[in-house]
């Protein structure tokens, strides 16, 4: 609490995006679950015919709302990328891999014991180095937005 008696919240977020689906990865999907409701449709015409429909699109909807909940956020001395979290403090080195370089990071030059949260339809990737002596893992490689602008929150 403070000396005008507000009180200041814990932690407060430093950082925080959320890696949605953008508008252009839902069509496709949406009218493959519409063209596979009407296959059944024609199948089994009658009073049954909306089901399909009321099946798969709600489906397929759940699916890209649930592909897209994974966050990357900074809060509390922690970096957080979706449920797994490493103290800043463990944080060595951080690189930003540009779209055009996500492809050899994520291909040849991944270790397979590193962190991997990958989102296709986001384009940088952040690469943090870790020196814990407690964790096994090398390094965390993730999907982010602004990568640029986390990476020089990490570097401070």
């Amino acid at each position: 609490m403070t000396e005008n008696g507000v009180t200041e919240p814990k932690h407060q977020t430093e950082f925080s995006e959320r890696l949605y689906v953008p508008w252009w990865g839902w069509p496709l999907p949406l009218v493959a679950a519409v063209l596979l409701a009407a296959e059944v449709h024609m199948g089994y015409p009658g009073v049954r015919a909306w089901l399909p429909y009321l099946i798969t699109v709600p489906l397929v909807v759940a699916a890209l709302l649930w592909l897209g909940r994974s966050t990357v956020r900074v809060r509390g001395g922690e970096l957080w990328v979706g449920d797994a979290h490493v103290p800043l403090e463990f944080v060595e080195q951080v690189e930003v891999v540009s779209a055009k370089d996500k492809r050899r990071a994520m291909g040849p030059d991944l270790d397979p014991t590193a962190f991997v949260v990958h989102r296709a339809w986001v384009g940088p990737m952040v690469r943090i180095y870790l020196n814990d002596p407690a964790d096994p893992t090398p390094y965390w490689l993730f999907s982010v937005r602004s990568g640029e602008r986390l990476a020089a929150l990490l570097r401070h």
